[in-house]
């Protein structure tokens, strides 16, 4: 039975909260064995030869509830609870503390404060190929001319003063050649239900709903490099290993575990990429759905 989620204190307001921006959502096959790693033993995930759709969905808020910020938000897997499937987030990053507070305390997420670092360069543009044009003509795809720009986002988490890299995204941005509205894609609505809890701060499994209007169209997908340092040991089965005991909440290895795990997230294979432009999400308040039975995650 479904009951009345944590009730929200923080600047926030009342929900919905209502966010207005821009975003990138990848969609990755991730290896099952990976996203399993953050997701409670209650649910199943959806998978197929090994992999479930995962990704990442970056975002450049210019209002919202906590002001601008940007945020990273990287899905480890779609897990399936009858009579619907939902995504799963592994780690959320945001350069807001306010944010960051929000979605530990109020919506069950794990959030980490971060540092975006932007650099936009022009780059010499390339030939139309056949997907794009096919795209283009279903009214998705971007018109790829010369210049063109590229931007590179560079994600660190942020512990005090120290940083660690987690990831560079590259992102094609084309410039437009077609009408503005057009080359923006066609407007769309629709709904992006979420589960969220098995933290520190909230034990519970929670639901809660994106629903988002925007102008949508495909493009390239985004370019994902790694931190300069790799990864210490094989992480995955490290994770792996600790999934099938009692987690010490305490454990640096874990923290450590669960951000290398979230890097192998954002390394694996993309295959679709969506700009959302004209971004306008409503995030309803979540709902309590189930006792946890499994100790609570940590994220310092």
């Amino acid at each position: 039975m479904e009951i009345e989620g944590p009730k929200c204190t923080s600047g926030y307001g009342k929900p919905p909260w209502i966010f207005k921006g821009r975003a990138l959502y990848q969609l990755h096959l991730v290896k099952a064995r990976t996203a399993r790693a953050f997701i409670p033993k209650e649910f199943k995930l959806v998978e197929a030869f090994g992999y479930t759709l995962g990704g990442f969905f970056l975002a450049s808020y210019e209002d919202s509830p906590a002001g601008v910020f940007d945020e990273l938000v990287v899905i480890a897997g779609i897990v399936w609870n009858p009579p619907t499937s939902c995504a799963w987030a592994a780690r959320v990053l945001v350069n807001s503390d306010q944010a960051c507070d929000h979605g530990r305390k109020h919506v069950g997420l794990p959030s980490q404060v971060a540092r975006f670092s932007k650099r936009i360069t022009a780059v010499q543009g390339q030939p139309k190929g056949k997907f794009n044009g096919f795209l283009s003509m279903m009214g998705l795809g971007a018109t790829l001319c010369s210049p063109k720009n590229s931007m590179d986002v560079q994600v660190s988490e942020m512990e005090g003063p120290s940083a660690t890299d987690i990831c560079n995204i590259q992102i094609a941005t084309h410039v437009p050649t077609l009408k503005f509205d057009k080359w923006r894609g066609p407007a769309i609505k629709l709904s992006l239900p979420s589960f969220s809890g098995h933290t520190e701060q909230i034990p519970n499994i929670l639901k809660y709903s994106c629903h988002i209007e925007c102008r949508v169209r495909a493009v390239e997908p985004a370019k994902v490099l790694g931190p300069s340092i790799a990864p210490k040991g094989n992480t995955e089965q490290a994770l792996e290993h600790h999934n099938c005991q009692s987690v010490n909440s305490e454990s640096e290895e874990w923290i450590e575990n669960g951000r290398n795990l979230s890097i192998s997230v954002m390394l694996s294979k993309p295959i679709i990429a969506l700009e959302f432009n004209c971004l306008k999400m409503r995030v309803e308040a979540p709902i309590v759905v189930s006792n946890c039975s499994e100790s609570p995650l940590k994220f310092s």
